[in-house]
């Protein structure tokens, strides 16, 4: 069955109509205003996408390499697909984007995640994220975000 198993591969900026097709609703609620076009546009290398059987989206990574602090990298977000949580999928690709930030010889990955998310915070834990907060106006006034290193 390996050829039902999703196959990553590195993102294009064409594959952000297939994403905002399917954000809002594998989370439930309104969610791409936090993923506008521009990340895939100029982070596509950085990024990745897992399709599945027929090429279908079953999931995908945005991470950034930090052009601004060169030993950091960002996990700026992750989806998969209702139909492949709990295969291990997302474990992969964060491993996937550990590799690719190793390789360019970044030490540190960051993430966030809002308070009430508690499975993501669960998931961070799991892959070796140390958690801080929740932080108060961490994006402005009214926001209280998680944030999560881990060091590679």
């Amino acid at each position: 069955m390996a050829d039902l198993e999703p196959v990553l591969r590195p993102a294009t900026p064409a594959d952000y109509d297939a994403v905002a097709a399917v954000i809002d609703d594998w989370w439930g609620r309104p969610i791409l205003a936090s993923l506008p076009r521009l990340f895939l546009d100029h982070f596509h290398r950085t990024s990745l996408i897992a399709e599945g059987p027929g090429g279908h989206l079953a999931g995908f990574l945005i991470g950034i390499l930090s052009p601004s602090l060169p030993h950091e990298a960002y996990i700026h977000f992750v989806g998969v697909s209702p139909g492949a949580r709990k295969s291990g999928l997302a474990r992969t690709m964060y491993e996937r984007f550990f590799d690719l930030a190793r390789d360019d010889g970044r030490r540190v990955v960051k993430a966030v995640t809002a308070p009430v998310n508690a499975t993501s915070i669960a998931f961070h834990s799991r892959m070796g994220f140390e958690a801080d907060g929740p932080l108060p106006g961490y994006n402005g006034p009214g926001t209280t975000l998680v944030t999560f290193t881990r060091t590679l």
